[in-house]
């Protein structure tokens, strides 16, 4: 299953995520703060 980094653009958080917690942090937003967030906050882990 593919990893990926997520860095929050707006409170920096950072955190390790899977494919499908990728796809719901895109749909719904940070984890932490609600932000939105798109493709780009994310990285290959």
């Amino acid at each position: 299953m593919d990893e990926y980094v997520f860095t929050c653009p707006e409170c920096g958080q950072r955190i390790e995520l899977n494919g499908p917690m990728r796809d719901a942090t895109l749909t719904n937003g940070c984890p932490v703060c609600g932000a939105t967030v798109d493709a780009d906050h994310f990285a290959c882990g």
